[in-house]
């Protein structure tokens, strides 16, 4: 037997990961979708005095239901709806990744299964992986959008525990109109046993959906079974913060209790999150800017003959190339570090400041030409 003795359908793979580079070989990264704009010295400062206030009290254990934040979370929500949220209907955790890691622990496992439509977040199969979840993958349309009746009979005839579906999505910055939510969500209601299925929406990329686009968050009062799962490491500018939360029904946060770890938020990511979210106008206060800056990049990659999906998200998908690789590897050969993900063909690129994109521009402009 071979050492270390780990799960057999664990042996021989690669830990997920994007390309991290120093910044001498790629000065211009925009591969993983972080804002590029940081802190001010205002933030910083309330972030460092609220992280030194809690390590007062690190020999005790911090608050295990993280009450403050909870509250905190809840009415940074509620702005994005015409109700309230309340604190009972928000959970957090160690990034999203962690969010959708307990929601499969508590929802999916050993004779369960879990449902998504490709391309999506290449993450979704590895949390079904690693909590014995059975994974299926339907298909999504040419335009990376979803045929409803066909998203519907596959719900009918795979019969998930949990549906999958971030929007915007993941590679392609699609979004999701509210219809197809309420289609799943009741599809899926009536599918998994007597008591159905949950439907987690992904709003990761949320706060970058164009204006006139809603979140799912306006549905949670129809729908006990939706999910809809948010981050402080993208629109916040918060990645290094890893703190990921969730909106649902208040069942579904009690059911989450029973799989988390004990004291899994540290008292000074409560601090820390606390003193972010007293700080959103401002560290919000780029998206507007790279919104404008994400419309400005689709328009010129097409511009360029190019084929790019239509994206709610601060990245875009373009394409279509014969050999992507080379695409990618021309432009960090130029020192610029894009995403190689998405379908055979296609590349993703983060919306960085002004300057950033005008150095992508310029080197995939001369990397074209080589082709």
């Amino acid at each position: 037997m071979s050492f270390p003795p780990i799960r057999p359908e664990l042996a021989g793979i690669e830990p997920y990961g994007a390309p991290q580079l120093p910044a001498d070989v790629a000065p211009v990264q925009l591969n993983v979708n972080e804002n590029p704009y940081g802190p001010s010295d205002e933030c910083v400062a309330d972030i460092a005095a609220s992280a030194a206030e809690a390590a007062r009290t690190l020999n005790r254990y911090p608050d295990r239901e993280f009450v403050a934040l909870r509250t905190a979370l809840a009415s940074y929500l509620s702005r994005d709806v015409p109700g309230e949220i309340t604190p009972d209907r928000v959970w957090a955790a160690n990034g999203s990744n962690e969010v959708m890691l307990q929601l499969l622990q508590a929802f999916g496992g050993p004779g369960r299964t879990a449902l998504s439509f490709a391309p999506t977040y290449s993450m979704y199969p590895e949390y079904a992986r690693d909590t014995m979840t059975t994974w299926v993958a339907g298909r999504r349309e040419d335009d990376f959008s979803l045929d409803l009746d066909r998203a519907r009979a596959m719900v009918e005839e795979v019969r998930p525990d949990v549906v999958l579906l971030p929007s915007p999505n993941n590679p392609t910055g699609t979004a999701l109109p509210p219809e197809a939510v309420t289609v799943l969500c009741e599809a899926v209601g009536g599918s998994a046993g007597s008591g159905g299925g949950i439907v987690v929406v992904d709003e990761a990329y949320g706060e970058f959906r164009r204006s006139g686009v809603p979140s799912a968050l306006e549905l949670l009062p129809a729908h006990r079974n939706l999910v809809v799962t948010r981050t402080m490491s993208k629109a916040f500018a918060a990645a290094g913060l890893r703190l990921g939360y969730l909106a649902a029904d208040p069942a579904i946060c009690d059911a989450i209790r029973v799989v988390r770890l004990p004291y899994h938020l540290s008292a000074v990511t409560q601090a820390t999150a606390l003193a972010a979210l007293r700080h959103a106008p401002e560290l919000l206060g780029n998206v507007d800017q790279l919104r404008a800056q994400r419309d400005k990049t689709v328009a010129w990659l097409r511009d360029q003959g190019l084929e790019v999906a239509e994206s709610d998200a601060n990245f875009c998908l373009f394409g279509t190339f014969g050999d992507r690789h080379a695409v990618w590897q021309g432009l960090l050969d130029r020192g610029v570090l894009i995403r190689e993900t998405g379908p055979d063909g296609w590349l993703r690129v983060s919306i960085g400041t002004p300057t950033e994109m005008a150095a992508f521009e310029d080197a995939l402009v001369a990397v074209m030409k080589e082709l």
